[in-house]
């Protein structure tokens, strides 16, 4: 063959990763396991958002496999949620399910649109102490969930989540060929079904589907006065479930030591909730729980767990509703609590850690973590923490401004140097730092080592010229770099200061 043949240059298509046996065989029981734990907490979500159980499992399948295609963070779960639930249960009680899915596709349509201007970049945003503050009320939210499945239930029920516990912490030291939850969900379903323990079972929570989801609209009246309804909890969708999704996403990261493309999250987000309206799910966002379940618990890495989680989730309801509905909750609440042990960051909360922390970082841990379980909203808790976390950096800013005066020899000019970053919080003390009435009759003030980020700063040094223009001095302010020259060449005397 010539050396200049074009055979030589033919690209070499990349095999996908879980083209290989022992991958695939990882993110096929992943996927299972997934579908399995998804199934009690769809119907829980169908439950609390006032409508029936099929709406939540619609909703789940659809937005797994929608987001596997779709999204951008690879083993990210996506399904029905807690939150979305919770934001969309008052219109579905007020005006019915059908404006319900009106509300989830137009909050799709929202995240898409956030998705173009750029809402993902936001996450750079989010400090480390509310990323940690967001794990551990996770992880607390994860285990209270568990706790009515705990209380007045037959006495088996306690033995029964042990030995499941016990499965899971000890398999894995033995052999990771297959998931540990998986193993201690089918023995326990055996176990109770041969045995005839009259336990609380997955059949319990609500009614099992015995159809395939069907494509269509909502039947709604399209005018101004449906979408005034709709678009509160269209925008609610929007921001919650983007927020959940990225959060979970850059957790995964964490977890798995890989990128991932945090807009395409944002706009498959959106396509993944357009697509669940028309088939007429009730929305949702990724699920931080089971995404745990898939990644740590099972150790999937790819779109194919995803993917089958949802379409094991299908299957399992409408061709398997019988078996599945005999699965013991108390297999799934021992799943969910090693997900809370697990996810929880230990390291936090330890002694030592918390003798070297700073206390802002603390107090914006403690901070976020507390408004999420008062709230049981984790965007709330992040909105709070970052907050909190922007108000403590302010503060510590405001006090970093240094300023230093030298007369010069003949001691008719006294220059005064300013050092540090001049925003709303810092500038208000600048005014109180100068001589007014002992100064000579002109005055410099050096900005070489200093930066104007705002008008309350020109306002600020407006105020400080004004001062010693009502004594008869004059000041020059020298060393502006090219962006405080900017706005200060833009606003000052422009405020209205002293006037």
């Amino acid at each position: 063959m010539s050396a200049f043949s074009p055979a030589v240059f033919r690209p070499r298509l990349s095999r996908p990763s879980w083209l290989s046996p022992k991958v695939f065989r990882t993110e096929v029981l992943a996927g299972l396991v997934v579908a399995l734990a998804l199934i009690p907490e769809a119907i829980s979500f169908s439950i609390l958002a006032g409508v029936d159980p099929r709406v939540g499992l619609f909703a789940s399948f659809t937005m797994a496999v929608t987001i596997s295609i779709c999204g951008g963070r690879p083993a990210m779960i996506s399904a029905a949620t807690g939150a979305i639930a919770l934001i969309v249960a008052p219109l579905a009680r007020d005006h019915g399910l059908d404006y319900l899915i009106a509300a989830v596709i137009l909050g799709g349509l929202l995240q898409v649109l956030l998705a173009v201007l750029g809402v993902a970049k936001l996450m750079r945003f989010i400090p480390r102490s509310v990323m940690v503050g967001f794990v551990n009320s996770l992880a607390i939210l994860i285990f209270a969930a568990q706790v009515p499945y705990l209380i007045g239930v037959p006495w088996l029920v306690y033995p029964m989540v042990a030995v499941a516990l016990v499965i899971m912490v000890v398999l894995p030291r033995l052999t990771k060929a297959v998931p540990a939850p998986l193993v201690a969900i089918v023995v326990l379903t055996v176990v109770t079904v041969v045995a005839g323990f009259a336990v609380p079972t997955v059949g319990d929570q609500g009614a099992l589907p015995d159809s395939l989801p069907v494509l269509g609209l909502p039947q709604i009246p399209y005018t101004v006065a449906t979408l005034q309804v709709i678009a509160p909890y269209a925008l609610g969708i929007a921001l919650v479930g983007l927020m959940e999704s990225l959060m979970t996403a850059k957790l995964v990261d964490d977890i798995t030591d890989t990128g991932s493309n945090k807009t395409r999250e944002s706009w498959g987000q959106g396509v993944a909730n357009i697509v669940t309206g028309f088939f007429g799910g009730m929305g949702g966002c990724a699920m931080i729980g089971q995404t745990m379940i898939n990644v740590k618990a099972a150790g999937a890495r790819t779109r194919l767990s995803t993917f089958l989680s949802g379409v094991f989730l299908l299957i399992l309801v409408v061709s398997l509703g019988d078996v599945v509905a005999r699965i013991p909750m108390a297999a799934l609440v021992a799943v969910m609590i090693i997900v809370a042990v697990s996810t929880f960051d230990w390291h936090s909360v330890a002694p030592a850690t918390l003798r070297r922390m700073p206390w802002g970082e603390l107090a914006v841990m403690t901070f976020t973590v507390a408004a999420v379980l008062i709230t049981h909203n984790l965007a709330i808790g992040v909105i709070f923490g970052v907050l909190t976390a922007m108000v403590i950096f302010a503060r510590r800013v405001a006090h970093m401004v240094e300023v230093t005066s030298v007369l010069d020899p003949d001691e008719t000019t006294r220059i005064y140097s300013v050092h540090g970053e001049l925003f709303f919080a810092s500038s208000n003390d600048l005014v109180h730092q100068f001589d007014y009435a002992g100064d000579p009759d002109r005055v410099i003030i050096d900005m070489s080592h200093a930066h104007v980020w705002d008008a309350s700063s020109v306002a600020a040094l407006d105020a400080i010229t004004t001062k010693y223009a009502s004594r008869g001095k004059t000041v020059e302010i020298i060393e502006l770099n090219q962006s405080s020259a900017r706005i200060h060449g833009t606003l000052a005397g422009q405020l209205g200061v002293g006037h």
